[in-house]
């Protein structure tokens, strides 16, 4: 069992605290990435999704998980289970140090999360209060206009990094 830290970071213009829709415990944000088989090394062709409001019973044992999926090319069983408590939103001052914020942490069994993918929604507020929501990331970029602060907002370039964590 290896867990995995899901890192972020993008450029942020006049924006701060950019997050999942519901924050970064919300149970219907969906978490999307590849899979690397930790026993032969196979990725998998598609995405895959967790979110914490859909889990799945362990076949062995008692408890839960957010995922049980089997590798296309040995056949081996692997699991994801999210660990909430230690993401954060992604601040103004990290994007203008090009620091990652951490967003939530995979305890991964068989398996290593590969290639995030910016997907649902998203929010923000400008560095004026106004509140951005239902931001859509997957083209890698958002502009509006901050009526109230009187400037452009921008999100570009997001990026994501699973780094092993304890």
């Amino acid at each position: 069992m290896v867990n995995f830290m899901l890192m972020m970071t993008a450029e942020l213009e006049n924006l701060t605290n950019l997050q999942p829709q519901g924050g970064c415990n919300d149970d219907n944000f969906p978490y999307h990435f590849k899979l690397k088989c930790g026993n032969c090394g196979e990725i998998t062709q598609k995405e895959t999704y967790v979110s914490l409001g859909e889990t799945v019973p362990l076949p062995i044992g008692k408890g839960h998980t957010h995922l049980i999926q089997k590798c296309k090319f040995c056949s081996r069983d692997g699991t994801v289970t999210m660990i909430t408590g230690r993401g954060r939103p992604l601040t103004n001052g990290d994007s203008q140090s090009g620091t990652y914020a951490p967003l939530m942490v995979f305890e991964c069994r068989g398996f290593e999360p590969l290639d995030f993918v910016f997907r649902g929604e998203w929010k923000a507020e400008s560095l004026e209060g106004t509140k951005f929501e239902g931001i859509d990331l997957s083209g890698d970029e958002f502009a509006e206009y901050d009526e109230k602060g009187e400037c452009p907002v921008m999100i570009s370039n997001p990026r994501a990094t699973f780094n092993v964590v304890k």
